[in-house]
């Protein structure tokens, strides 16, 4: 792994390229100070070739168009030697810091956000070596895991630490500060030829034709300084605080530690709705003023979100109405041509986009004044599905509408354009939710059971099954968007059993060359060579499968929860058609094995994780393997058992094993289930999850239910002292999960903060510190728990010895 705390990972960004190296710094040195020009038109210099040029730039981009065409005709139609092609980081690297004295280039900004151009996608013939490598995609270090957007994500996320934060100050003090030009630019080694520099040359004044023809393809090809903007030091960026010099840990109270993805196993919930409506929550919006939410056939129109545009009437038309009153402001009445709308958006006030049984995608354009909003517009109808369109998304970032289509296909459009750009390929139901990531523009699709996750370009990320049972589906999705460096982003998804659960990207080790998966007697693989794993393209036969819960999936409960029916299914009348998959039978409880030490039974509920070496105890659905049973009552979880003596050897999980590989795939790290979830008893009226949100600051999870109620998740201020998703509620225990005694006023009920349980003062005496909480001082825990908390410290304690 690239350790981002330790100086030595860094260039010195205090000085130029060329003085990287103690041998080149005095080589430039040298050649500056015994500079002589017989002409006198020359000036001394440093370096006599520049750090950004046309071909400097088409070089690192010559695997992707249009940049293949601009590097051929500055070659001349043809490809450089295979030698001197970008081929390698780490080459790269040693020649512009060490080996070249004519390299002397920075980077540039398509390293820290553009992963396609390291890949020869277009697989042109780039040559080959000397030694008879042939060039294909760049060969990236050891820390990019072999992954492009890795790579990118790692150098984002350097760009942001704390080194570079305090440093490069002194890097813009080079390109545009003070020391690019005079007496602090040569103290620095920071002098280029004098044709580099702006104004040096005044070209109108050339009277030799040949002279200004050389003199202005110099500048064009060479490259140009920038425009000096500073003239006194850059300050340089403030970061977090300091104590005797050293950088210290962001207080918990601060805000940027009120990340809600960053305390999964510690949100606390609301304990009653913060919004109700009459019929399942089909958007939700946070805004500066509040909270905003509004039923399954509506959207709010943004930017003022005042107004709805609702949908579903028996005359298939659709009415703009006040948001606070209800009350219907324009009835249109032009859309019933094409057939009953199932959904619609509005990327800005001045557009509405719909889909429906037509399989048509229908871009309607409204006027902002008075006499325009009584009419819509038809301005574009997007032909490209063979089914009804079941959900639509949009970026304004990027400017492109996603749809989902019951035809188990999605298609990016341009927005500008309104035009066709790619169709993703592979979902095994029909798709019913759809998310763009507005930072990287990934997309996120669901369809049954399944997640995919797929580059702006159609490329496909990761997949995974989130199975756990007869009759669950995903039936809504959103992304974080906090960093897009951060690994603890987290996708999550609503499902019809009550469950919101959060998927993480992560690198997993798995063989080179995977084993052959088993095969059930009751679970019949109908799904051929198609994988789960990351990466994998599922470019199958759409209609491949009958079920989604065939396959074998990361995350399988050993039972299924419950049919939501009653009160979790969608209301009657709703104008909103969720498309539901063929029936299908709970398969066999078991997960896949990625072969490597860090791969884990990744059940539903959370068991036990040594991924960061602790053992994690907590309400697990089934029994850690190895620990003793223990009854519980009827309806509720039993207590986590003092686990076997583990060996206390240190393990590291970030280097490649031989014969195994690194693969991205999306892991299952937690979930909510109060309030909702059919599979908990203390909850006394679950429904399906139908609509998410997060704030805008990142520090909320809203979540809305098919019983019209929005809940809010947030970041506890005292972690462990307030009710947590794995806590069960009062209402529903009346005795001790350990002794049985019955709870009364003279008994009171306990909380263990580890297991969530209810017990009396005696079964709960006990006090621990909980890592996996991050809570950090001692809080009241069953016996069970505190044994095996103890347990897990005298672990890690092995380890850290």
């Amino acid at each position: 792994e690239l350790d981002l705390n330790n100086p030595k990972t860094f260039r010195n960004l205090s000085k130029p390229m060329g003085a990287q190296t103690d041998d080149r710094l005095t080589q430039y040195k040298k050649r500056y100070k015994d500079w002589e020009d017989p002409n006198g038109e020359t000036p001394a210099y440093h370096y006599g070739t520049h750090y950004s040029s046309a071909m400097i730039v088409a070089s690192y981009l010559v695997r992707m168009e249009p940049f293949t065409q601009i590097f051929l005709r500055l070659q001349g139609g043809h490809f450089d030697l295979a030698d001197r092609m970008f081929h390698s980081v780490r080459e790269a690297w040693l020649s512009a810091s060490k080996h070249n004295m004519a390299d002397v280039k920075e980077l540039i900004p398509e390293f820290f956000y553009l992963p396609e151009f390291l890949l020869n996608s277009n697989n042109f013939d780039l040559g080959a070596k000397q030694n008879g490598t042939k060039l294909g995609d760049v060969i990236l270090p050891p820390w990019a895991k072999g992954d492009p957007r890795e790579f990118i994500r790692v150098h984002r996320d350097a760009l942001e630490c704390d080194y570079v934060s305090a440093h490069l100050h002194e890097w813009i003090d080079l390109i545009f500060g003070y020391k690019q030009q005079g007496p602090p630019a040569v103290e620095a080694v920071n002098i280029f030829h004098h044709l580099f520099y702006e104004g040096q040359v005044d070209i109108y004044n050339i009277n030799d034709p040949l002279k200004e023809t050389a003199t202005i393809g110099f500048i064009n090809n060479f490259g140009q300084i920038p425009k000096q903007l500073f003239k006194k030091p850059h300050p340089p960026k403030r970061g977090r605080s300091r104590t005797n010099g050293e950088l210290t840990s962001i207080p918990l109270s601060s805000s940027s530690d009120k990340i809600f993805f960053h305390h999964l196993d510690n949100l606390r919930p609301s304990l009653a709705p913060v919004k109700e409506l009459k019929e399942p929550v089909g958007q939700i919006v946070c805004t500066d003023k509040g909270i905003l939410a509004v039923e399954q056939n509506k959207v709010l129109v943004p930017p003022s979100w005042s107004r709805t545009f609702a949908w579903g009437y028996a005359d298939l038309s659709c009415r703009l109405a006040n948001y606070e009153s209800d009350k219907a402001l324009v009835v249109y009445e032009c859309l019933s041509e094409w057939g009953q709308i199932l959904c619609a958006i509005c990327p800005n006030p001045k557009l509405v986009i719909t889909g429906g049984t037509s399989t048509a995608i229908c871009v309607w354009e409204t006027g902002t004044s008075k006499e325009r909003t009584k009419s819509l517009t038809l301005k574009q109808a997007l032909l490209g599905h063979t089914d009804a369109v079941t959900c639509l998304t949009a970026s304004s970032a990027y400017r492109i509408v996603v749809s989902g289509s019951r035809d188990r296909t999605c298609i990016i459009w341009d927005l500008n354009k309104l035009s066709f750009v790619t169709q993703l390929r592979g979902h095994r139901a029909p798709v019913s939710a759809l998310c763009i990531n507005e930072l990287t523009g990934d997309i996120v699709s669901c369809a049954g059971t399944y997640i995919h996750m797929w580059s702006i370009n159609g490329s496909p990320i990761a997949s995974a099954n989130t199975f756990t049972g007869r009759s669950q589906q995903i039936l809504c999705c959103c992304v974080s968007e906090m960093n897009e460096w951060d690994t603890q982003n987290v996708i999550v998804t609503g499902h019809s059993d009550g469950v919101v659960r959060f998927w993480r990207m992560e690198f997993l080790q798995v063989p080179e060359t995977p084993a052959p998966e088993p095969v059930e007697p009751d679970v019949p693989d109908c799904c051929g060579d198609e994988k789960i794993e990351g990466g994998e393209s599922h470019n199958g036969d759409d209609d491949s499968s009958e079920s989604d819960a065939d396959e074998p999936s990361l995350n399988q409960d050993s039972r299924a929860p419950p049919n939501p029916t009653g009160g979790g299914g969608s209301q009657p009348g709703s104008a909103v058609h969720r498309p539901r998959g063929p029936s299908s039978r709970a398969g066999a409880s078991w997960s896949m094995d990625s072969g490597s030490d860090d791969s884990h039974r990744w059940s539903d509920s959370l068991s036990i994780d040594e991924k960061e070496g602790f053992v994690f105890v907590n309400y697990s659905e089934s029994q850690t393997k190895g620990a003793a049973p223990h009854p519980a009552h009827p309806g509720h979880v039993s207590a986590p058992q003092p686990l076997p003596p583990a060996t206390t050897e240190p393990r590291t999980f970030n280097q490649l094993k031989a014969g195994y590989r690194w693969e991205r795939q999306l892991v299952f790290r937690s979930k909510l289930t109060m309030h909702t979830a059919f599979d908990r008893k203390d909850n006394a009226n679950p429904a399906e999850i139908t609509c998410l949100a997060i704030s805008k600051d990142h520090s909320k999870i809203l979540v809305g239910d098919g019983r019209g109620r929005v809940f809010c998740w947030s970041v506890s201020d005292q972690p462990g002292r307030s009710a947590a998703d794995h806590w069960v509620k009062d209402e529903g225990v009346d005795s001790c999960s350990g002794c049985a005694v019955r709870f009364s006023l003279t008994e009171r009920r306990h909380h263990c903060r580890n297991c969530g349980q209810l017990f009396c003062q005696r079964c709960s005496r006990f006090q621990s510190e909980i890592k996996r909480l991050k809570i950090s001082s001692p809080v009241r825990v069953c016996q069970n728990c505190f044994y095996n908390l103890q347990h897990e410290r005298s672990v890690d304690d092995g380890c850290r010895n």
